[in-house]
């Protein structure tokens, strides 16, 4: 049985900060089949929906190693990294840097500038390819959530004294 049956695909919604999902270490996908399909074209939806340029499956609550997004926010540049593996990461690139799960919130975050990625497509077909600055982020960042890493545990001390009160806020409005 897939992690996938027992959702309600249609009802997901972006998750924020400090919901504990977002804190899980992501199981790998282990069925290609129409439930994951239905989950990606959500999470595309819900992406667009929030001006984003990716989107982990623990941003909306199931947690499994996949992830969207669309650098170039154009038509047809939609991709899909299942169960993705990050190596050979290169140079440094430190910009800033949000994150929905995080709305109102951006800090400096210092990322290896070219990175490469191994991962499975929607079919289940193998993707090596090397990304550069945004998507070299991209990849890094949502990755980063699939790991249970937020963009509040790669803000410098300097940050989150200057963001302490947005975060206190998102603690109170959707923390337990």
């Amino acid at each position: 049985m897939s992690k996938l049956d027992d959702i309600d695909i249609s009802a997901l919604v972006l998750v924020k900060y400090p919901d504990p999902r977002l804190r899980e270490t992501c199981t790998p996908v282990e069925q290609f089949d129409s439930r994951l399909a239905a989950l990606v074209e959500k999470m595309f939806a819900i992406m667009y929906e929030s001006n984003g340029v990716g989107l982990a499956a623990s941003q909306v609550g199931v947690t499994v190693r996949l992830f969207v997004c669309n650098p170039t926010m154009t038509p047809g540049g939609e991709r899909v990294y299942i169960n993705p593996e990050l190596s050979d990461g290169r140079g440094g690139l430190d910009d800033e840097e949000g994150c929905l799960s995080f709305p109102s919130i951006s800090c400096r975050v210092k990322r290896f500038a070219t990175i490469s990625i191994r991962a499975r497509g929607l079919d289940g077909s193998e993707i090596t390819e090397t990304g550069d600055d945004l998507l070299a982020r991209i990849f890094q960042h949502e990755t980063d959530h699939l790991d249970g890493r937020l963009l509040v545990d790669r803000m410098s001390p300097i940050a989150k004294i200057a963001n302490r009160r947005l975060l206190k806020e998102m603690e109170e409005a959707f923390g337990d």
